[in-house]
């Protein structure tokens, strides 16, 4: 009988959990609760943020005890990374389930991103593949073949960038400039040569909602969504448009999660920007993300 594990990624915005008999998924759900909120001007993670994410993982903790799982891994990214004060989450995360948290390097980020995606990937693609996640903090770029070759985590996210630049409703032109500066001064400077990519597959909530919206869903549809294909000029349409709305224009679109109508104008930026270098046509979305590349390394000897 397959071992039952869980995994746990808490990132900027998010906190996500996979239960599962690997590769068999039982359980996949997500919690907006903004843990790095404000994190990039006062460096630390606020105690309304902390109390919002630690109501996350008791509900996670009850739903780990009702599937009797036997192995956990927490892994915490680009919030926890920054904050001076992280081990007052370290310790919370511990006395709730047990386990004391992995704080990720952007290096370690970057490689569970890939490992987890293209061992689940539902369609052949053509190598080099760049593989991109946008979080609320970070932004892992990494290109490989069977295994990464080269990685980078930049501090640059949907979050951490809409508290830096993005403050009208909606942003102004100048404020959208900025952000766009800013995001291009780290790809500037990143070391993954995106011009060398064949295939690009994109993962992670921001990537995934700018897909569902594409794709017109009237609710969020995983199997509609894993594996679609976008081309790269509709996409960067799509951004300018999402990027003008107010956000309430946007939770108004059936498959944009309240927690993230804020902050996606950031994050859709990073990602129209790094299609424009990539130099592919046309790229794919995937469900599998850093969760399963977590699950996988539970299963590791």
């Amino acid at each position: 009988m397959a071992e039952r594990i869980a995994a746990i990624d808490c990132g900027t915005n998010s906190v996500k959990i996979l239960i599962g008999e690997f590769p068999q998924v039982l359980v996949r759900e997500s919690r907006m609760v903004r843990l790095g909120q404000s994190v990039d001007t006062t460096g630390l993670l606020s105690d309304e943020a902390l109390a919002r994410t630690f109501e996350a993982i008791d509900e996670y903790a009850a739903l780990i005890r009702q599937y009797g799982v036997t192995r956990i891994r927490f892994c915490a990214t680009s919030a926890t990374r920054d904050a001076r004060n992280s081990q007052v989450f370290t310790d919370g995360v511990r006395a709730r389930l047990g386990v004391t948290p992995d704080v990720l390097s952007g290096e370690e980020e970057a490689a569970l991103v890939y490992e987890g995606t293209v061992a689940h990937l539902r369609h052949d693609v053509e190598a080099p593949l760049l593989v991109v996640d946008i979080g609320g903090g970070s932004t892992e770029l990494v290109l490989g073949a069977e295994h990464p070759e080269a990685a980078v985590s930049m501090d640059i996210g949907a979050v951490r960038l809409h508290e830096r630049h993005l403050h009208g409703d909606p942003p102004t032109p100048e404020q959208v400039a900025a952000c766009v500066a800013d995001i291009d001064r780290h790809l500037d400077a990143c070391p993954v040569p995106l011009a060398e990519a064949s295939s690009v597959v994109g993962t992670s909530g921001t990537i995934k909602t700018l897909a569902a919206g594409m794709l017109d869903l009237a609710f969020y549809d995983r199997d509609a969504i894993d594996g679609s294909e976008f081309a790269v000029t509709e996409t960067r349409e799509y951004v300018d448009q999402l990027v003008a709305m107010t956000v309430a224009e946007r939770r108004a679109i059936p498959t944009m999660h309240p927690g993230r109508a804020d902050v996606i104008g950031a994050g859709a930026l990073i990602w129209s920007r790094v299609l424009a270098r990539s130099g592919v046509a046309s790229y794919r979305v995937s469900e599998a993300d850093i969760l399963y590349g977590i699950a996988t390394s539970l299963l590791e000897p």
